[in-house]
């Protein structure tokens, strides 16, 4: 009985940690993408105060 509730838990924070680890690569990838966005708009509006 001990051992199947100390599995079970064990299996629960395996899969806990799993969610989170997926969770996080998808937040740092959207970061990262908003970043990208950020200095595309610095770029243009570099190039057009360049132009100006």
């Amino acid at each position: 009985m001990a051992y199947q509730l100390i599995m079970f838990i064990l299996l629960f924070g395996i899969i806990f940690a799993v969610y989170f680890f997926v969770r996080s690569l998808f937040t740092r990838s959207k970061k990262s993408n908003s970043m990208e966005q950020k200095l595309d708009i610095i770029i243009k509006l570099l190039e057009k105060d360049k132009r100006d």
